[in-house]
């Protein structure tokens, strides 16, 4: 299990490959799962996230910078960083996820993620897992409007459809899957006046509808 072509998008070569076996490992898979690795890795992830914004945003005041630091760590954000990385197919998962659609599951992506971040600063430390986040979050921030990310999703898509006077989006429950206590939900938003009707999901419906705005958002602003 030499997991090349990851540790090559990581820019990144572990010297305890074992570290980086346990990162994708879910607990339906083994014991030594990926759990405690996420833990430590969602707060590096925070500390990196919030002295990147600090150092490029001078202006911005501690709440601002603290909203904006949410809508970069949440799970969409990680989703789409395990999705360039591939991280689904090296997942090792039982049985059970791997039917249901594990290695596509958002949660299950994000959490991964997590994990890789925290198995790195086991391997290496801060600074090798700093300079990892800071080159995956690069994309993200090249193009970083911190005024229209203050305003959440929703928000902003409302007032956007608003301004050019046409009608408000609707949210609609696709799906919901999932044992009770790990619920995620599949909510559309459909703008029928743009032909737009896209998908996300999320660990609650509130989530749910915030990541199907934001990728509404995006494909208005291509079209």
């Amino acid at each position: 299990m030499s997991l090349d072509s990851l540790q090559q998008g990581l820019n990144y070569r572990f010297r305890q490959l074992r570290l980086l076996q346990q990162a994708l490992t879910h607990r339906s898979f083994s014991a030594d799962h990926n759990e405690r690795f996420e833990f430590l890795g969602d707060s590096i992830l925070n500390m990196v996230v919030a002295m990147l914004l600090f150092e490029r945003f001078g202006q911005l005041r501690e709440g601002e910078l603290s909203r904006l630091r949410a809508q970069l760590v949440r799970q969409d954000a990680l989703q789409r960083i395990a999705e360039s990385l591939a991280v689904g197919a090296e997942l090792r998962l039982g049985e059970g996820e791997l039917k249901s659609g594990g290695p596509r599951r958002p949660s299950i992506l994000a959490d991964a993620t997590e994990a890789l971040f925290g198995a790195i600063f086991l391997d290496a430390g801060f600074d090798a897992v700093r300079a990892v986040i800071e080159a995956l979050y690069a994309p993200l921030l090249a193009d970083f409007d911190p005024q229209r990310s203050l305003k959440d999703p929703k928000t902003a898509l409302q007032e956007l459809l608003q301004a050019r006077r046409l009608n408000l989006p609707r949210y609609d429950l696709v799906e919901t899957r999932g044992a009770a206590h790990e619920q995620e939900f599949v909510i559309a938003c459909v703008v029928e006046t743009l032909g737009v009707n896209v998908r996300a999901s999320g660990n609650s419906r509130r989530a749910a509808e915030q990541a199907a705005a934001q990728l509404a958002l995006e494909q208005i602003g291509k079209s």
